[in-house]
């Protein structure tokens, strides 16, 4: 009977213990991680549609600047 009952305080004891465990795990630093990634994610996908969506646009800005670099001779200013 003693050893039960000492084996039954030894079980709520650590069961108590637990709880408590639980109660102060810190998870914020985990979660902020994972807003991290999804922001990071969610920043590339914006990226690559702008540049799908301006293609043509950049591409006749380069164009551009490229005709203004091989064709600038003297006082000749481009874009201006």
């Amino acid at each position: 009977m003693l050893n039960e009952l000492s084996l039954r305080l030894v079980v709520a004891l650590q069961s108590i213990g637990q709880a408590i465990e639980a109660k102060f795990q810190d998870e914020k630093g985990q979660t902020l991680a994972e807003y991290g990634l999804i922001m990071a994610v969610i920043a590339v996908a914006v990226v690559v549609g702008a540049g799908v969506i301006f293609r043509n646009a950049i591409i006749g800005a380069f164009n551009s600047a490229s005709n203004c670099i091989s064709t600038a001779s003297g006082n000749t200013g481009c874009g201006a």
